[in-house]
């Protein structure tokens, strides 16, 4: 009597299905670092664009072209600063409808409101690299692992 072993079967048409998950996860992983780095760019390219210089009197980066994540950070922080100066402390919420200060306090509202989502962009881009990078080693593993020869059954009787 002849015995069918269908384990070498299984084995090659698992290794297959590995091999083929491996290389969508490092496609898949090449994808989003791509897709992080060209955000990045486009985020510093347009905010290079707008000739912003952190000023003088910030925390740090003083004089830096806002460009970067830091940077941005940096002049929003400052503006902050020079509107609650200019405000007495109040924000824009808390000044009178009436009081002219209010659209000084609305506009550097809006300007670091713009720069915080130039960060908040910089941030999800540096996650995507970085999942990215995760997705593709994982992708590269199940190949190596699928390039493995599988073990020979035990001979049944």
């Amino acid at each position: 009597m002849t015995t069918i072993d269908r384990t070498t079967t299984t084995s090659t048409t698992g290794n297959r299905a590995v091999r083929i998950v491996g290389i969508l996860g490092l496609v898949a992983g090449l994808v989003m670092i791509v897709a992080g780095a060209v955000t990045w760019a486009t985020v510093s390219s347009q905010l290079s664009a707008q000739n912003i210089t952190v000023s003088e009197d910030a925390a740090f980066l003083g004089g830096d072209v806002v460009d970067g994540p830091f940077s941005a950070y940096a002049q929003a922080q400052i503006i902050d600063e020079h509107a609650l100066a200019a405000t007495d402390g109040l924000t824009y919420a808390e000044l009178d409808r009436e009081d002219p200060l209010r659209d000084t306090a609305m506009n550097a509202s809006f300007l670091r409101a713009s720069l915080f989502t130039s960060v908040v962009a910089y941030g999800v881009s540096a996650l995507v690299i970085g999942l990215g990078v995760v997705v593709g080693v994982f992708g590269w593993s199940l190949r190596s692992l699928a390039a493995e020869p599988a073990a020979k059954p035990a001979a049944t009787a």
